[in-house]
């Protein structure tokens, strides 16, 4: 292993030489070899902030044994064995030891599933090793490597630049200052009291802006300035809308819980039953009431969402996003590969005058070769649309594209002589720099109102003809100026414009509409003018209520931003930090929203919406930022993940259904009965069993199939017909339990066994078989259930039924019970079922959420 250098691991590294540093990690411009960067990986560790450590499969069955229920049945079932009765302490821990190993298994096999999505969408870095170039995954990085950073690239470690070309780095995520900051690679130490504030250093948390680098790696991981400062940057996660239901609804249930648990105890203990069987079965109910496979058919339901949907080409980061995508009522994106091919051409290269022009191609041309940022669509359909020899033009500067000022600028040498800047951007913006025009025979003219509403015109035509505009303009300079600022984009000479055409997806006029019967607003969000895109609005069939303009925008205050967003359908000639705005401002609302983008300038937006969506052919900076990833660019993959959100959504309602029907209220029925039996109606170990059965028939509960209605709207937790729910099915199932009551104690006037016995098996199927008349809005058998289903159903009741006939029955405190009690207790379980059948049916708008 390489001796630690206290050169390389100074505390104010970025003053040393990058010479230095270099020779310090034994590398250089070549890198690491492979040998020395696994050794180095091993001393430093992996390259992430916070390393995930996923607990063992052993300290993950461990950890369900810290349910307080759970404790207290272990120390119950101790003092058992204690006091003589072996036989039921063994019987207690053999049915808990089975629940919980269900619980583990299930959610330590979602937990894998996940884990092999995520792999799929890890982040590399281009790093050199053994002097080749190799993608590597950016987390085993080590000090020492030298990685190449291009335009749209996160910086993924601490280091010093070894060599730049044109950088600019946004720092903005350690810095807070937005915008870009000019880099160099510099061959002498830094002397700023920050590495922040050094021209030769790059930061973890950065991103390129434009510009090439070779970054050698000094600082990995929690060693970073912003491992450093991890703790303090880190944006709290809001709870998710699945996170908050599952909380309320457990608060919910565990205030039932404890009223019944002290009632039973209280009404045992005036009776002066026996204190340890009535702590048992006091402990037992509570067990029974507590919805403790909540969190494993979530995590179940949530993994098997992730592996369809991955199936079908999107990628989820986070499960929980899945959720969030099911309740999504408004869906912002640009247009440009999302609504259209995205394989943009160049149609046309006019004068001012609107007469084709080679010299508008020529400039257009030189101005994006020797653009060192992130090529643009426009970009490459001017260097694919005709190639121009570049002999005689020389670069010697640039003013790399922004946001802010829409257009880039490149300082360059003709071959005639004469030194050029040639700007191409936004026509909005460059019109108003021009005083001058070209006219059709190379001599310029004053651009009077005259010949400047004529260009408008011209511009506004192509617009309305569906076409992307941009202006190409010059200004000659001094042959002695070498360095190009954005006060230099004053007094241009309007060559003329570059017009290009994205023609409409085939799928995107079907898929917006499919999103829009699913209940789904389309909102655009475009850099580009509202003629371009009013224009594809209507070839997509896509009605625009309203239209709002960044300078729009930038007057209004956040309310009324609001009230506008909700209304406005096209967001155009907006900036990335009114797209943060705007996504705010809809959330605000009450909206769910979700955000789709995959350029650099979309990363804050991806984060402020409630699903960020981006693409797998995206900038670094956008794919981190995002929880879903898209691996093909088409709106019917979003629309399929969203139907699986609500079908996820779906399954775990489910789920609450039967824990609020039928389960429930038979643990009621269980407490009231204890008031006038002479006995406990259920021994503790038949509680247990009684619930791990249920349980066992709600596995697949994950795998079933949901009905078309489930998925035709968003889909958000609502307690309000859940609590519903269960004042309705609550007492039916408890009126149920009580007419059993009254069958086995006055018809057959059964003992403490045969009572238990009976009830036992009416409670069980009772509540396993209602899952098939509350799955849907749809009634019994909605949507044919999945086939797992049902036989797991099938076979609880059947073990159920034929438990009391085996050998076991005694051990258990069971009797077999009589033909004919069999027969009246099928008879009372089919009344029930026909008649929540019947009242599921009857109210099914109010009742299925």
């Amino acid at each position: 292993m390489a001796a630690r250098d206290p050169k390389a691991e100074a505390p104010e590294w970025w003053r040393e030489t990058p010479a230095a540093l270099a020779q310090a990690l034994g590398s250089g411009p070549q890198g690491l070899g492979e040998a020395r960067a696994r050794e180095a990986l091993e001393r430093y560790g992996p390259n992430v902030l916070v390393p995930r450590h996923r607990r063992t499969a052993l300290a993950e069955l461990l950890l369900r044994f810290r349910n307080p229920l759970v404790l207290l049945l272990v120390a119950a079932a101790a003092v058992s064995a204690g006091t003589g009765d072996v036989a039921s302490a063994l019987i207690v821990v053999a049915v808990l030891a089975a629940s919980v190993t269900l619980d583990f298994v299930q959610e330590r096999r979602a937990g894998d599933a996940v884990e092999r999505l995520r792999a799929l969408v890890r982040l590399t870095a281009t790093a050199i090793r053994d002097g080749a170039e190799r993608e590597v995954p950016a987390a085993e990085l080590v000090p020492g490597d030298a990685v190449r950073l291009a335009a749209g690239d996160l910086v993924p470690a601490d280091g010093v630049l070894l060599a730049a070309r044109d950088l600019y780095l946004n720092q903005a995520t350690l810095t807070g200052e937005p915008f870009p900051a000019e880099k160099h690679a510099a061959a002498r130490a830094g002397e700023a009291d920050s590495p922040a504030d050094c021209d030769g250093v790059a930061l973890m948390g950065g991103h390129v802006v434009s510009g090439t680098a070779t970054l050698l790696v000094v600082r990995t991981g929690a060693a970073t300035q912003l491992g450093g400062v991890a703790g303090l940057i880190e944006a709290r996660a809001r709870p998710n809308p699945l996170e908050i239901g599952a909380r309320r609804f457990g608060l919910m249930i565990l205030r039932l819980t404890v009223f019944m648990v002290l009632f039973v105890l209280l009404v045992n203990a005036l009776a002066h039953r026996p204190l340890l069987e009535s702590f048992m079965f006091a402990v037992a109910l509570a067990v029974g009431l507590t919805p403790e496979l909540l969190p494993m058919i979530v995590s179940v339901t949530l993994a098997r969402g992730a592996l369809r949907m991955a199936a079908q080409e999107a990628i989820v980061k986070q499960p929980a996003a899945i959720y969030s995508l099911g309740a999504l009522d408004m869906l912002a994106t640009d247009k440009t590969g999302t609504l259209t091919e995205g394989r943009i051409e160049l149609e046309r290269h006019l004068d001012a005058e609107g007469a084709d022009s080679e010299r508008v191609l020529e400039l257009a041309f030189v101005n994006s070769a020797f653009e060192t940022g992130l090529k643009s669509p426009l970009d490459q359909a001017i260097l694919r649309h005709r190639h121009i020899a570049l002999e005689g033009w020389r670069k010697v500067d640039e003013v790399p594209f922004d946001f802010e000022r829409r257009r880039v600028s490149v300082l360059a040498d003709a071959p005639e002589g004469e030194r050029l800047l040639i700007v191409k951007g936004a026509p909005e913006e460059l019109l108003a720099r021009c005083d001058r025009y070209a006219r059709a025979g190379g001599d310029a003219a004053e651009l009077d109102g005259a010949a400047r509403g004529r260009a408008q015109a011209l511009f506004e035509s192509l617009g309305e003809q569906g076409m992307r505009v941009l202006a190409i303009c010059w200004r000659e300079v001094e042959r002695t100026r070498t360095v190009a600022t954005v006060g230099d984009e004053e007094h241009l000479t309007l060559a003329g414009f570059a017009a290009f055409l994205d023609p409409p997806r085939a799928d995107a006029r079907a898929a917006l509409a499919e999103l829009a019967a699913r209940g789904v607003a389309v909102k655009i969000l475009t850099g580009d003018n509202e003629r371009v895109a009013s224009h594809l609005c209507t070839v997509l069939g896509l009605r625009v209520e309203g239209v709002l303009l960044g300078r729009d925008i930038e007057r209004l205050d956040f309310e009324a931003l609001a009230t506008a967003a909700q209304q406005a359908t096209l967001f155009c000639r907006v900036s990335p930090a009114q797209k943060t705005r705007i996504i705010a401002a809809l959330r605000q609302r009450g909206h769910a929203v979700g955000f789709m983008g995959d350029g650099i300038n979309d990363a804050p937006a991806l984060r402020g919406a409630d699903v960020g969506i981006s693409v797998d052919g995206a900038v670094d900076v956008a794919k981190e930022a995002a929880d879903v990833i898209l691996q093909r660019h088409d709106l019917m993959v979003l629309l399929a993940a969203i139907v699986e959100g609500r079908r996820t959504h779906g399954n775990i309602m489910k789920y609450l259904r039967m824990g609020t029907s039928s389960n429930f209220g038979n643990m009621f029925s269980m407490a009231g009965a204890t008031l006038f039996l002479p006995f406990l109606p259920l021994l503790p170990v038949q509680v247990l069993l009684n619930n791990l059965l249920y349980d066992l028939s709600e596995i697949p509960i994950p795998f079933d199939r949901v009905e078309d209605a489930e998925t035709r709207s968003p889909r958000t937790w609502n307690l309000a017909p859940i609590r519903s729910f269960m004042l309705v099915f609550g007492p039916l199932s408890s009126l149920f339990d009580f007419l059993t009551f009254g069958l086995l104690l006055w018809a057959f006037h059964a003992g403490q066994e045969l009572f238990r016995t009976g009830w036992f098996v009416e409670s069980v199927a009772s509540q396993v078989l209602v899952i098939f008349l509350i799955r849907g809005r749809a009634g019994p058998f909605a949507g044919r259930p999945h086939p797992g289903l049902v036989a797991a159903a099938l076979a609880v009741v059947a073990a159920a039924a034929l438990l009391p006939f085996t050998p076991a029955a005694a051990f258990l405190g069971f009797a077999a019970p009589p033909a004919p009690l069999v027969a009246a207790i099928s008879a009372l379980v089919a009344r029930y079922l026909l008649l929540v059948g019947a009242v599921a049916q009857r109210l099914a708008a109010r009742l299925f959420p």
